[in-house]
C-alpha cells in the first residue's frame, strides 16, 4: 500500500508531524515502511496517528521473536516465540504468539489475540476480537476484548474490564475496577471486583464471587463459595451458593427478577446453607442438594 504526501495531508496532520513526514519520505511511499520509519525514529505517537487514519493492511509478517521499543504493524503478526516490547504495542489485525507477550505501555490489537503463554502489559489492552490465552493475564490498566476472552489461568485487570462475547478464565479472575460482559462469565477458581460486576447472561466461578459494590446478572449466579457484595444483589433467574449469599448493609438480595412469579419454583432458586438477609424475591430452596 502506497501513501503519497496528499493523501497524508489531507488527513490534517499536526504541522511539526507532516514537516517530518515530508523531510523523511518526500512524495511518499509504501505504507509499512513508513510505520517502521516513524517507530525506528521514536515517532510513536506519528505511527499510532497513521494507522489510526489509513487502517489495517492485509499484510502479513511471520518472525521467530519480537525484542523491540515499539512496534507499529498494520497487518498481521505471525510469532514463532515470544513477544517482548518495551513500550507501545500496535497490530492492524492480528497478533498471535507462540510464547508469551510483555508490553511496557498500551496494547491493541485490531482482531484476534492469541498467545500460546501468558501476556503482561503494563498499560491498556485492547482487543478488536477474540482474545485467547494459554496461560494467564496481568493488565495494569483498563482490558477491552470485543469478542470471546478465554484464559487458561489467572486473569488480573488493574483498571475496568470490558468484554463482548462470553469470558471463560481457568483460575482466578481479579479486576480493581468495574466488570461488564455482554454475554456471560465463568471463572474455576475465585472472581473479586472491587467495583460493580454485570454480566447480560449467568456468573459461575468453581470458588467464590465477591464485588465491592452492586454484582448483576440476567440469568443465574453461582458460586462453589461466596456470593458477597457491598451493595445488592441481582439474578433475573437463580440463586445457588455452596457457603453464602450476602448483601451489602442495607441493601437486598433479588432472584427471578426476569422470571414470572409462579415459575419461581423452577426457575428463581435461591440455594445457600443459611437464607440470606434481606432476601427480597425468588423461591427460598435451602442448602443445594449434594
Amino acid at each position: 500500500m502506497v501513501l503519497t504526501r496528499s493523501f497524508v495531508r489531507a488527513k490534517r496532520p499536526c504541522t511539526d508531524g507532516f514537516r517530518w513526514f515530508v523531510r523523511q519520505f518526500g512524495e511518499g511511499g509504501d505504507y509499512q515502511a513508513m510505520l517502521d520509519g516513524m517507530v525506528a525514529a521514536g515517532r510513536i505517537g506519528d505511527a499510532c496517528w497513521l494507522l489510526e487514519q489509513f487502517g489495517p493492511t492485509d499484510e502479513l509478517r511471520v518472525v521467530d521473536a519480537i525484542e523491540a521499543d515499539a512496534i507499529v504493524f498494520a497487518g498481521t503478526l505471525e510469532v514463532r516465540g515470544g513477544v517482548d516490547v518495551e513500550g507501545v504495542l500496535r497490530v492492524g489485525r492480528s497478533l498471535q504468539a507462540g510464547a508469551g507477550v510483555r508490553a511496557g505501555g498500551d496494547v491493541r490489537v485490531g482482531t484476534d489475540l492469541r498467545v500460546e503463554g501468558s501476556v503482561r502489559v503494563e498499560g491498556d489492552l485492547q482487543v478488536g476480537g477474540d482474545l485467547r490465552v494459554g496461560w494467564g493475564v496481568d493488565c495494569a490498566g483498563e482490558l477491552r476484548c470485543d469478542g470471546e476472552l478465554r484464559t487458561g489461568w489467572d486473569l488480573r485487570c488493574g483498571g475496568r474490564l470490558r468484554v463482548a462475547g462470553n469470558a471463560y478464565v481457568g483460575l482466578d479472575l481479579q479486576a480493581d475496577e468495574g466488570v461488564r460482559c455482554a454475554k456471560g462469565l465463568q471463572a474455576g477458581g475465585d472472581i473479586q471486583v472491587e467495583n460493580t460486576l454485570r454480566a447480560a447472561q449467568g456468573i459461575t466461578a468453581g470458588g467464590s464471587i465477591r464485588a465491592g459494590m452492586h454484582l448483576e446478572a440476567g440469568w443465574g449466579i453461582k458460586a462453589g463459595g461466596v456470593i458477597a457484595a457491598a451493595g445488592a444483589i441481582r439474578a433475573g433467574e437463580s440463586l445457588a451458593a455452596g457457603e453464602a449469599i450476602r448483601a451489602g448493609a442495607g441493601y437486598g438480595v433479588f432472584a427471578g427478577l426476569d422470571v414470572q412469579m409462579e415459575a419461581w419454583e423452577a426457575s428463581a432458586r435461591v440455594s445457600a446453607p443459611q437464607r440470606p438477609e434481606g432476601l427480597m424475591s425468588g423461591w427460598w430452596a435451602g442448602p443445594a442438594a449434594c
